[in-house]
C-alpha cells in the first residue's frame, strides 16, 4: 500500500459532499490501493451534522479510509494537504444580489485561500466547487501565492457531462460514445457549450456531431439553452440542487487530474487563462478544454473557432471580467 494522502472536502455537512464522500472513500477517485486520510471541514453551527457524517463514513467500514477528522478550524483542515475541494460557500439567498454573494464568498475563499498557503502542501491541487465558482476560485488563488497557480481549478465538467448526456440521450446513444463537448468561460448561464469538436461513435465509427444529428437548430438553440439552464431546472423539480450529479462530476474533474485524461479526448475544467490561444483575457479563471497528463494540465490547442462560437466565448469573458473585478474590490477591503 502507497503512503496515505490528504483529502479536504468543504461544506462536509452539505448534501454535495454527502453524495461525494462515500465515492473517495471507496477508491473510486485515487484508486482502489490509495489510502486516504479524510479531513472534513465545515461551519461551527453544522458540527452536529457533521458528526452524523462521521458516524456514517465509519459505519462504512472502507478500507482505504485511515482516518476521518472532522473539524470546523482551517489549522486543522488544511494541514499538509495533497487534495483540497472547496465545496462550502455562501448559496444565493431569495433577493441577494450577486453583488452581495460574491462579497460574502469571497471573504470564505480569501481566508481558505489564505489557509492553504500556510498550511498545505505548495503541491496541492486545489478544485473549487462553491458558486460562483470561477471566481472564487480565483480569489483562493490570489490569497494563496506560495501555491502554482496552475494547481487551482474550477468545476465546469458538471455542465460538460450535462452536454454530453442531452447529445447521447437525442441520438440514442451512451455518454461513453460522445466525446469532446467543451464549456467555454462561466459556471453561471452564460457557460458556452461548444459542440464544433464533438466526436460520436455510430455503428462503431466515429462522426461529427452535425453530421451524427442532422438537426443544427436544436445544436445551436434548446440544447445550449438545456445545458446553461439545467442547475435551475433541477432546483425547480427537486426544490434543491444539484448533489448526486455534481459529486459525479467532481469526481471525474479530481481522477482525471490524478490520473490523466484519455488518449484522444479531451474535458473541460476552469483554469488560469494566462498564455492561452483562444483570444481569453489573462488572470481569468475560465472554463477550456484540456488535456492532463502526470497531474499537469494543458490547454488543447488550435481548435478552429467560427463566429457564433467567438461572440458566445467574448460574453462570458465580459462576464468573468465583471465579476472578477467587483470580488477584487472587495478582496482589498476584506
Amino acid at each position: 500500500m502507497s503512503e496515505p494522502i490528504r483529502v479536504l472536502v468543504t461544506g462536509a455537512a452539505g448534501q454535495i459532499a454527502y453524495s461525494l464522500l462515500y465515492s473517495i472513500g471507496n477508491g473510486s477517485v485515487f484508486g482502489k490501493d490509495q489510502p486516504i486520510i479524510l479531513v472534513l471541514l465545515d461551519i461551527t453551527p453544522m458540527m452536529g451534522v457533521l458528526d452524523g457524517v462521521l458516524m456514517e463514513l465509519q459505519d462504512c467500514a472502507l478500507p482505504l479510509l485511515k482516518d476521518v477528522i472532522a473539524t470546523d478550524k482551517e489549522e486543522v483542515a488544511f494541514k499538509d494537504l495533497d487534495v483540497a475541494i472547496l465545496v462550502g460557500s455562501m448559496p444565493r439567498r431569495e433577493g441577494m444580489e450577486r453583488k452581495d454573494l460574491l462579497k460574502a464568498n469571497v471573504k470564505i475563499f480569501k481566508s481558505q485561500g489564505a489557509a492553504l498557503d500556510k498550511y498545505a502542501k505548495k503541491s496541492v491541487k486545489v478544485i473549487v466547487v462553491g458558486n460562483p465558482a470561477n471566481t472564487n476560485c480565483l480569489t483562493a488563488s490570489k490569497s494563496a501565492p506560495s501555491i502554482p497557480k496552475e494547481n487551482f481549478s474550477c468545476l465546469t465538467r458538471l455542465d460538460h457531462n450535462r452536454a454530453k448526456a442531452q447529445i447521447a440521450l437525442k441520438l440514442g446513444v451512451t455518454a461513453n460514445d460522445v466525446k469532446n463537448v467543451i464549456i467555454w468561460g462561466n459556471h453561471s448561464s452564460t457557460q458556452y457549450p461548444d459542440v464544433n469538436h464533438v466526436k460520436v461513435k455510430l455503428q462503431g465509427k466515429e462522426v461529427g456531431v452535425y453530421e451524427a444529428l442532422k438537426d443544427d437548430n436544436w445544436l445551436k438553440g434548446e440544447f445550449v439553452t438545456t445545458v446553461q439552464q439545467r442547475g435551475a431546472a433541477v432546483i425547480k423539480a427537486r426544490k434543491l440542487s444539484s448533489a448526486m450529479s455534481a459529486a459525479k462530476a467532481i469526481c471525474d474533474h479530481v481522477r482525471d487530474i490524478w490520473f490523466g485524461t484519455p488518449e484522444g479526448e479531451f474535458v473541460s475544467m476552469g483554469v488560469i487563462s494566462d498564455g492561452n490561444s483562444y483570444g481569453v483575457p489573462d488572470d481569468l479563471l475560465y472554463s477550456f478544454p484540456v488535456v492532463i497528463k502526470n497531474k499537469t494540465w494543458k490547454f488543447v490547442e488550435g481548435l478552429p473557432i467560427n463566429d457564433f462560437s467567438r461572440e458566445k466565448m467574448d460574453l462570458t469573458a465580459k462576464e468573468l471580467t465583471e465579476e472578477k473585478e467587483t470580488a477584487f474590490e472587495f478582496l482589498s477591503s476584506a
